[in-house]
Formats: C-alpha cells, sequence, structure tokens
C-alpha cells in the first residue's frame, strides 16, 4: 500500500541524510548566554576544581628541616636505597626427589616399606591366629600401644577378602615416612675412641708418691679406726676399738707407748702446734689430753703452762654443759691425761676430732643426734660451746678452713660453708651423694674433696660452682677417709674394699686453668674383715708417706 511523504518529513529525511540538525527551527549560531557572568556581576567561586598554583604556595620550613635531614643522610651513606630486585630473589622451587647436580653426592633412596609378615596373609597358619583372650586383651589396649594395626583373619579365597579398612591410614603414613625422610647424606666421622681420651702425664714423671709398704704395726685386739702423725712427722699415734692407743716412731715402727681407756677410741689427733706437743684421744663422751714421753725440756715446759696452766681464765658468762678437768704440771704423768673434756651425756662416741690451724680451737662430731653432735672447744679460754642450735640432719664431718674463719659441715646429703666471724651461712654444697663419710680441704683452701658410701668422689672448685666440678667413681665399695698432703700435690682415699687410691692434684694459681687430677696407685695390703676395709688414712707432712688403719687391725707405713 502506497503512502505519500509530505514535504516536512522529506525535508527532514533529507537533513539527516546530509548530517545536518534535523530540526529545521534550530539555529547553531545564535549568540551565546552569559550564565554566570551577568548584569554586571562576576561569580566568587570557581567553575573548575584544578588545584592552586605552586606560586601560590607557602613553603614549610619544618618540613625543609626534615628534607635536609633525609638529604644530608643519603649523602653520608646512612641511608642507602634499595637494590632493585633480580631473578635470583625469586624463590626457587627444586626437586628433591629428582636429579643432584653433579658437584654433590646423590641423595640416599627413599626408605623401603616394611615387608608384609605370614599374619598379613588372607590364609595365615594356624599359630598366627589369635586367641578369645588375645582378640579382647587386642580391643582393650589403647591404639598407640598394639603390636599391630589389624588381627590377623583367615578365608578359605582371595576372593573372599573384603576391602581392607586401614588402608587410608597406611598410605597416609606411608607419605609421611617419604616427607620426613632424610635428604642429605651425613658424614660419619671415623674418630678412634682412644684419640678422645685425654693425655694424662705418665705416673714415673709425678713421683715421688707411695708405691710399697714398709711396716706394720698391729693391734691384735680390735679394728682400728683412727690414726695420727705428729706435726714434725717422727711419731704416729693409733687408736682400736678395746681403748688401746699405740704411740710408735713412723721410720722404724717401734711402739714407744700404749694408753687403756675404758671404751672405744673413737678418733686421736695431734695437736698442730709445733711449739707444744700433745695428743687428743676421744672416747665415750671424753676427750683425753695426752703428753708423749721423753719430750725436750723446753717443749714440754710450754706443753704444761698450755693444758694445765698457773692460773686459769675467769670462766665465761654463759656457762657450758662441758666440764673441763686439769691436773696440776707437777702431779701429771705420761701415763695419765693431763686434761680432760667431759661431753654432755648421750653425746655418744666422739668419731672425729678437727683441729684449727693454730691450735687453740677444735671441734668434735659425736654419735649422739640433735646439738650434742658438734662441739668447738677454745684451749686458751677453757669453754665449749655448741655452734648450732637446730641442725639439719645429720651430722658426719666437720673441718675448718686452713685460712679463713670458715668452718665446713658435712651433714648426710650436702656440705654447709660458715662464715664464723660473721656467724651466717655463706654457700651449701650440693655433692649428690646418698651418704656423705668423710671430706679434706685443699692446703690453699680454694678446693674440697668429699667421699660418700655409695663410692662416689666428689671434687669441689669453691670459688667456680656449689655442684662438683668432678666426680670420681674408682672405688667398688664405700669410700671411709680422704686426706690432701699438706705440702706434695697429692691426695689418697680409701675404702671398704680394702684398697686406697693415691692421685696426683696440682692446682694451679691461674683461675683459668682446670686442676690436674692423675691416678697414681692402687695400695692393696689390708683384709677386709666384717665388710670392713681401710678406715682412715692421714699423709706424713715432710714425706710422700702414707700411714693407714684398718678393720684387720694393723697400721701400715707406705712409702715411696
Amino acid at each position: 500500500m502506497d503512502k505519500p511523504l509530505t514535504a516536512e518529513e522529506l525535508d527532514l529525511i533529507r537533513r539527516l541524510q546530509e548530517g545536518e540538525n534535523p530540526d529545521a527551527g534550530y539555529d547553531p549560531y545564535e549568540p551565546t548566554v552569559e550564565w554566570f557572568t551577568g548584569k554586571g556581576k562576576e561569580e566568587i567561586m570557581p567553575l573548575s576544581a584544578a588545584p592552586e598554583p605552586k606560586r601560590r604556595w607557602v613553603p614549610s620550613k619544618w618540613e625543609k628541616q626534615k628534607v635536609m635531614k633525609i638529604v644530608r643522610a643519603i649523602r653520608q651513606g646512612r641511608i642507602v636505597p634499595n637494590k632493585p630486585k633480580t631473578a635470583s630473589d625469586k624463590p626457587q622451587f627444586y626437586n628433591v626427589w629428582g636429579e643432584e647436580p653433579a658437584n654433590q653426592p646423590p641423595p640416599p633412596p627413599a626408605p623401603k616399606p616394611r615387608l608384609p609378615t605370614h599374619a598379613e596373609s588372607y590364609n595365615p597358619p594356624e599359630e598366627y591366629l589369635p586367641t578369645e583372650e588375645e582378640k579382647k586383651q587386642w580391643e582393650e589396649t589403647e591404639k598407640e600401644d598394639r603390636e599391630r594395626e589389624f588381627l590377623p583373619q583367615k578365608y578359605s579365597a582371595l576372593r573372599l577378602v573384603p576391602a581392607y579398612n586401614q588402608f587410608i591410614q597406611e598410605r597416609f603414613q606411608r607419605q609421611l615416612d617419604l616427607y620426613l625422610a632424610p635428604r642429605v647424606t651425613r658424614t660419619k666421622l671415623q674418630i678412634d675412641p682412644n684419640s678422645l681420651i685425654p693425655k694424662l702425664p705418665s705416673p714415673s714423671s709425678l713421683k715421688p708418691f707411695p708405691v710399697y709398704k714398709s711396716l706394720e704395726v698391729a693391734h691384735d685386739k680390735g679394728r682400728t679406726r683412727s690414726v695420727s702423725i705428729s706435726p714434725d712427722g717422727t711419731w704416729a699415734a693409733s687408736g682400736d676399738e678395746n681403748g688401746v692407743v699405740n704411740m710408735w716412731e713412723v721410720v722404724v715402727g717401734k711402739v714407744v707407748k700404749s694408753w687403756k681407756f675404758k671404751g672405744k677410741v673413737g678418733a686421736v689427733e695431734w695437736c698442730p702446734r709445733t711449739d707444744v706437743c700433745f695428743l687428743v684421744v676421744a672416747t665415750e663422751e671424753q676427750l683425753h689430753f695426752l703428753i708423749p714421753p721423753n719430750l725436750p725440756t723446753s717443749i714440754l715446759v710450754a706443753t704444761q703452762a698450755v693444758l694445765a696452766p698457773s692460773q686459769l681464765p675467769p670462766a665465761p658468762a654463759t656457762p657450758s654443759p662441758v666440764k673441763w678437768q686439769s691436773t696440776s704440771a707437777a702431779a701429771s704423768t705420761s701415763d695419765s691425761a693431763i686434761l680432760i673434756i667431759s661431753l654432755p651425756s648421750n653425746s655418744g662416741l666422739p668419731r672425729q676430732v678437727a683441729w684449727h690451724r693454730r691450735g687453740d680451737y677444735l671441734a668434735t662430731v659425736a654419735s649422739g643426734e640433735g646439738q650434742g653432735g658438734v662441739w668447738i672447744h677454745q684451749i686458751s679460754r677453757r669453754h665449749s660451746q655448741a655452734p648450732f642450735k637446730k641442725v639439719k640432719g645429720t651430722v658426719q664431718s666437720v673441718l675448718f678452713h686452713p685460712t679463713k674463719p670458715h668452718f665446713f659441715v658435712a651433714t648426710q646429703r650436702y656440705v654447709r660453708i660458715y662464715n664464723l666471724a660473721e656467724q651466717k651461712l655463706l654457700k651449701t654444697l650440693q655433692p649428690g651423694i646418698r651418704w656423705i663419710s668423710s671430706m679434706d680441704v685443699h692446703p690453699l683452701g680454694d678446693h674440697l674433696i668429699v667421699g660418700g658410701y655409695d663410692r662416689k668422689l666428689c671434687w669441689f672448685d669453691l670459688e667456680l660452682s656449689d655442684k662438683p666440678y668432678k666426680i670420681l667413681r674408682y672405688h667398688s665399695r664405700a669410700i671411709r677417709s680422704l686426706h690432701f698432703h699438706p705440702t706434695y700435690p697429692l691426695f689418697a682415699s680409701s675404702s671398704d674394699d680394702g684398697s686406697i687410691q693415691v692421685f696426683h692434684a696440682r692446682v694451679y694459681n691461674d683461675l683459668m686453668t682446670d686442676p690436674l687430677i692423675v691416678p697414681l696407685k692402687i695400695l692393696r695390703g689390708h683384709q677386709v674383715r666384717e665388710g670392713l676395709g681401710v678406715l682412715q688414712i692421714k699423709w706424713v707432712p715432710k714425706q710422700s708417706w702414707l700411714v693407714s688403719a684398718g678393720a684387720d687391725g694393723q697400721v701400715a707405713v707406705w712409702c715411696s
């Protein structure tokens, strides 16, 4: 159906084809209208949001200082710009099970899985099948404690075997084993074990030290528990459990004097002073001060003046339960004690007598419990006192420090060091011994050895630590006695196994050098009686000789 177009529609089509404005009434060239400026008034707000030019900025002095500080740091090299990242900074990945470079050894192979056993067969032998009790026990056991992850079962044919319910868990464990397997072959060091042993000097280069038994002095009626050597090294005194004390010459072993006491002799000790000469014998609740025979007149007079003075000092303000009984110098003889100290009742047998280096104080340790076990006696003032009101544990041994006002007290497990001048506890040593038997301090005072009934010998460096510097285990039975030589670098230990261990112990003045401890000799010559061996040892002061007292009633002198 044809429809004629009007003139307006034809004109509109023509305008569209020529790219003109379709509206014939639109004038593209008409004058503009000033919307923001008109009637002589100008708008204040700008039409655009462009930033203000830099010429209008006011510079900040604070920002300028900060910028200049950074500039100076860059110039001086204190601020270094970051290095540009290279390709090597990217994370690298390696195939841990792949081929290694030629310059490295190949990795170890992956661990092989465990091969199956008869119990994992679908038709195992009868002896591998569990009983009802074993099944019940396996079910009650925790999963981590089971020997197997499954129970063996028997099937008549392989097609009857069901799916394994632990398959996923076993595969996971296998992958975990592969993941945790070592990727590097560790080179084993071929080291000779003997090369790790420290090189010790030869014992022949450390002479002199005792090597053989030269003489014996016998106590026929009992065990010899104590022995002591005079300060000049000429005389020795030994006491046994029958109350007999023998005084004999160290060189020839001749007994020149014997004393008989009631009860056992717990300890015998010479006074360390050289201007006087006497010894102390400890019996049941008593201390006897004896003057040996055949003394020079000057030493005898000085000894009598010390033990039996013509004028006694005034009595102390606080009375002591310890009684002092002395005889006059004229009435005293070599057969009786010139001075007797009576300890309190129930004190027991004093098993140790420890002298101070100056010879005026001596400490005793008795077998009684509590306060009465330890007493310190002063000869010049005729006074005795108990240093401890309450002691933690049973006191086994006590010692005076050779140069300082320190007092060592050993209980069953600990060694406590007290300052007598300040009356306070300085240090507690922990030897790790179940039951301490004896101890001795080095002549320089910086080292201590402690022995125990559990066969341990502990060496302490008092300036280093409260734990042992070295622990020695050479004896097969309980250690009974320890002693440092006063002049030579030697110390010895005796035990119930009937042996005596002699050691070289050199202590250096340099604090950075460790002490040199070398085992030298094992001395055997005492018989073990009723489980007891060598009960006490003492060094001869001016010789490298050793004197030992044993449970067999023999006192031996070991010479170099």
